[in-house]
């Protein structure tokens, strides 16, 4: 792994670190190549229930793809958007935690996640349009899908910078909390997660992921509830019910 991102799993939950700070959390080819490799990791994984991301530093959690390598061609758009699609078509949920300021692709970065929780004093700007470039389509068709036509015209078209409370009003954040809580809050959610029933999450994850992308197929999902109905875990929630005790899902 790159010592500018790292990565563990413990207690059903994977942590990747953008380890960069002095770069802004800027992706070049390695950290792009490190992230893939984890994500990758992550997917075949059948103990990892949750991904948290992560980034070093208090003053930008990520700058997005390193404008040097792009220039120098070293990087191209497409390897950025390789990297956010398969963080976002990974079956369990993701958390990012933004922990500074995001900017440009630091934005779909964050977006590529289910949820989002940052920190009071932030701030958020693409620039693209300031610059004369057209953000890239796959980037575009997920911010319109997680955010909607109209806010994803005043970030994107209209470039405009947002507060952290103008990041948690049009739904960028899921939560927002002063910085020294950020840790805890985030380890917390991400616990949350890995205790409910894994069958459960992935399918419903999936299905609003189909859904929003208007390839839902109702018949696919029919398919997912089934199995959660005939699944053991369903047998152990009803138990752990009746017993008033945690559940201990298996997954099966």
């Amino acid at each position: 792994m790159s010592e500018t991102v790292t990565f563990s799993i413990e207690n059903h939950v994977a942590r990747l670190t953008l380890n960069n700070p002095e770069k802004h959390n800027a992706l070049g080819r390695k950290e792009l190549d490190a992230l893939r490799s984890a994500v990758a990791e992550v997917a075949a994984s059948d103990s990892v229930r949750v991904l948290v991301l992560t980034g070093e530093g208090d003053k930008t959690f990520c700058a997005g793809a390193s404008l040097q390598e792009l220039n120098a061609g070293e990087i191209r758009g497409d390897d950025y958007q390789d990297m956010t699609d398969a963080i976002a078509d990974l079956a369990i949920p993701t958390v990012c935690a933004i922990s500074g300021n995001v900017f440009g692709g630091g934005v779909e970065l964050a977006l590529s996640c289910d949820f989002r929780i940052g920190i009071e004093g932030t701030r958020m700007r693409v620039p693209a349009a300031s610059i004369g470039l057209c953000y890239p389509v796959r980037g575009i068709e997920r911010f319109v899908q997680r955010l909607g036509p109209g806010v994803a015209k005043r970030i994107l078209v209209a470039s405009e910078t947002l507060n952290a409370d103008e990041m948690l009003r049009i739904g960028f954040l899921d939560h927002l909390v002063m910085p020294a809580q950020l840790e805890q809050t985030v380890a917390n959610y991400a616990t949350q997660l890995a205790g409910l029933a894994p069958l459960s999450v992935r399918a419903m994850k999936q299905i609003i992921g189909k859904v929003a992308a208007g390839t839902h197929d109702r018949e696919e999902a029919k398919r997912l509830a089934a199995l959660c109905e005939a699944s053991e875990d369903l047998a152990e929630g009803f138990a752990a019910l009746k017993d008033k005790r945690p559940p201990e899902f298996s997954g099966r």
